[in-house]
Formats: structure tokens, C-alpha cells, sequence
């Protein structure tokens, strides 16, 4: 006697996976369990200070913290011609706050970013509050400095009593806004930031290229070395991540100084005749950050070769195939996830380079981690430097999910 396997019909499908869902939730709730205390710690420590960090990038609080009577009065205010003596009265009361407070340099310097002069200009006031009589205030304004009897100045000061503003993203794409709030490009003696993040992505984009040409051979030759000699090869690879980044990079500018060891091993060799100007040039950077990242780019394409059979290439060639048509046709291809791998991870860390440039490279060197340092620690500009630490993360996503695109996150493999 037999028996007929029935299979479940087309109508039970949705509730056999229902079924399944509610099977499998206790796995994953305990899943999620043991993973809450991580994703808590990287929510408080990671998530959480970047995300305050980059609302600087818009945050506007000086002009509405120190000048509320005056920004409620603009906030009617038509902007054709200088408003009327209310607003210089309310100016003149808010200063005179503001002086108590000693918020009028921070003010000051707020709005010395929109229009160069405006800190002298509102110290000036502030040291003038004694002085001032009764009656009109608008030629007293102006006999300080005519720029008081200008539309433009008082247009300044009513955009940015708006909460939130875009003068620091528009600036790190080197855009600006006029007196009436159109958006226009800035001076080209003044556009200096999209010049920056490109160099910053070709700097990156030339350390990717330096390591993948210096990487695939040689964990192609690691691949196939015996086990031991294998063991002392990787050793080699993985010995500068044991090493502090500063001394690595210390390491370079003793061998790239005029003095340094290169140059001595040129002139030994006849090679050159004269010293080189290795050091605070775009070849010392490269170099020093093609070192620095080249075990990024070998360790994940020694991974995926290791995985490639050996016995492929032997039947390319039992087939008839010459070496390098089998090596071409045949090997590389298995390689590319691995290559894809080292490649994204050594262009993204390459975009935020800060201590190697600084060291090494010269004026022209420098990349967009070192401005957004100096805006922080010199200039106190955090907005400024919430701007373009955004620019950078932006573009850095940008191109990881192109990447992913164009390459398919489940092709790349990073061990």
C-alpha cells in the first residue's frame, strides 16, 4: 500500500509562515537581549555625542539669545529701508544686557562670520553705551559707524535671530547668502572648501591605488608560500598595526627629511646628485599613508585567495590555457571581493587622515580632517566644524553605498 505526500496549498502558505515568525521570535528577542547592552553603549558613546555634534552645524542660538527685543521687532520688519528708531532702541537695550552678561563678544563673533566688521561694530556700541543721549539714536548709530544707516547690516541681524541657520553648510560648499536670503557662490578667492574635499578625495583615491598595487602581489606570493614562510610573511604585514599611528608616522619623517635616510641612500647610490625635497610634499603623504594602510588593503585579499582551490589554475592549464590568460580569466576574478573589500576600507579611513598630513605634508597637503582640527581647537568655530565633519560624512556614505551598489554588499568578504 502507498502513500500520496500532500503538499500544503497555496491558501496555507501565509499561515505556515506565521507560524514559522512566531517559532522563531523567542530566538530572536534572546538575540536582541544579549546585543541591548552593546547597542546601548554605542547609542551613549558613539551614537548619541555625533549626532549633538552635528546639530552645531545649524544650531543658531547667539543673535536669539542676546538680542530678543530687537530680533521681535525685525521679525516685522519689511528689510527695503534701515528700520525705524524702535528697533535701534531695542538694539541699544539689548546690548546694554548683553554687556552684563558678557555675551556681546560671543554675539560679536556670531556674526562677524555673515559680514567681516560686525564684532568691532557691536563692541564699538558696547563701549559706547554711556554715551548715548536722549532722542534720535539712528544718527547715533551712525556717527559710530555709517554702516548702521544700512538695510544690509540690519538684514544680517534679523537672519540669524532665526533658530537654526544654513550659513556654515552653505560655506563648506562655498555657497553664501545675499542681503535678500538668495543663495549665490561665493568669491573664487574665497571658495576654498569643495577645492579641499577634493583633494581630500584624490589624496584617498591615490593611497587606494598605491596599496592595491603594492597589496595584491603580495598576498598573492603569501597565498602561496609555504605555511611557514606564510607565518613570517603575515607576521611582517600585521607588525605596523602593533605600532602607535604617531610613530609610524614619525618613523617617515626621519626617513623623508632632507637629511634623512633616503636621501643619504640616493646619494650613495649616484642615483641623485643633489638632495630631494621628500618631506611636506604630496609624495612624502602618499607614501607615509600607503605604509600605514597597506595591511588594510593584503588582509582581506589574502582571505578570499586563500579560499580559491589551487587546483583551478592547473586545469586552466591542463586545458590549454596560457599563464597569465589562466591567472586573468580564471584567479583574479575570485579575487574581487577581496579586493573590493581592502579597497573601501582603505579609501574611507584614507578620507579622514589627519596626524599623517599634518606631519608630512605640506600647505598643499592638507585634507579636510585638518580643517575641521583647526576650526575646533584654534577657532573655536564648532558650527563651522560640525559643517564639514557633516560634508565628510555625507560623502564617505555616499560613496560606501555607491559602492554597494554598483558592487553588492554580499560579494565583499573582509576576512
Amino acid at each position: 500500500m502507498t502513500q500520496t505526500l500532500s503538499l500544503p496549498s497555496p491558501a496555507a502558505a501565509p499561515n505556515l509562515r506565521a507560524a514559522l515568525r512566531r517559532a522563531e521570535r523567542p530566538g530572536r528577542l534572546g538575540a536582541l537581549a544579549l546585543a541591548l547592552p552593546a547597542l546601548l553603549f554605542l547609542v551613549v558613546t558613539f551614537a548619541a555625542p555625533i549626532g549633538l555634534f552635528l546639530t552645531t552645524a545649524v544650531r543658531n542660538p547667539e543673535v536669539r539669545d542676546t538680542l530678543p527685543q530687537t530680533a521681535a521687532i525685525l521679525a516685522d520688519w519689511d528689510g527695503l529701508a534701515t528700520p525705524g528708531e524702535a528697533a535701534y532702541a531695542a538694539l541699544l537695550g539689548d546690548l546694554t544686557r548683553a554687556k552684563e552678561e558678557n555675551t556681546a563678544a560671543a554675539l560679536g563673533k556670531r556674526l562677524n562670520y555673515e559680514s567681516a566688521g560686525m564684532r568691532s561694530r557691536i563692541m564699538s556700541v558696547v563701549r559706547h553705551l554711556g554715551g548715548f543721549q536722549d532722542g534720535a539714536l539712528a544718527p547715533q548709530f551712525a556717527a559710530l559707524d555709517p554702516v548702521w544707516a544700512s538695510p544690509d547690516l540690519w538684514a544680517i541681524i534679523k537672519r540669524n535671530a532665526a533658530p537654526v541657520t544654513p550659513y556654515y553648510l552653505l560655506t563648506a560648499v562655498d555657497l553664501q547668502q545675499d542681503a535678500s536670503g538668495a543663495v549665490t557662490r561665493v568669491k573664487d578667492d574665497q571658495a576654498v572648501f569643495l577645492g579641499i574635499l577634493g583633494r581630500t578625495l584624490w589624496i584617498a583615491g591615490l593611497v587606494t591605488a598605491a596599496t592595491l598595487l603594492l597589496g595584491f602581489p603580495t598576498a598573492y606570493v603569501i597565498s602561496l608560500a609555504p605555511a611557514r614562510i606564510a607565518g613570517f610573511m603575515l607576521l611582517m604585514v600585521l607588525l605596523p598595526l602593533w605600532t602607535s599611528l604617531l610613530v609610524r608616522t614619525t618613523a617617515w619623517v626621519v626617513l623623508l627629511q632632507t637629511d634623512g635616510v633616503i636621501n643619504q641612500a640616493l646619494l650613495a647610490l649616484g642615483l641623485t646628485t643633489e638632495k630631494l625635497q621628500l618631506m611636506l610634499t604630496r609624495f612624502g603623504t602618499v607614501t607615509a599613508m600607503t605604509h600605514i594602510q597597506l595591511p588594510f588593503t593584503i588582509l582581506p585579499i589574502l582571505s578570499v585567495m586563500k579560499s580559491i582551490p589551487a587546483g583551478q589554475m592547473r586545469a586552466a592549464r591542463s586545458l590549454g590555457a596560457p599563464p597569465f590568460f589562466a591567472f586573468w580569466r580564471v584567479y583574479a576574478p575570485q579575487t574581487l571581493p577581496g579586493v573590493a573589500a581592502g579597497c573601501l576600507m582603505t579609501f574611507i579611513l584614507s578620507l579622514g587622515y589627519y596626524i599623517t598630513p599634518a606631519l608630512v605634508g605640506g600647505p598643499r597637503d592638507q585634507m579636510l580632517s585638518n580643517f575641521i582640527a583647526t576650526y575646533i581647537n584654534r577657532d573655536l568655530n564648532w558650527g563651522m566644524a560640525a559643517a564639514l565633519a557633516g560634508l565628510l560624512l555625507v560623502m564617505t556614505i555616499s560613496i560606501y553605498l555607491l559602492f554597494l551598489r554598483l558592487v553588492g554588499a554580499e560579494r565583499i568578504k573582509l576576512g
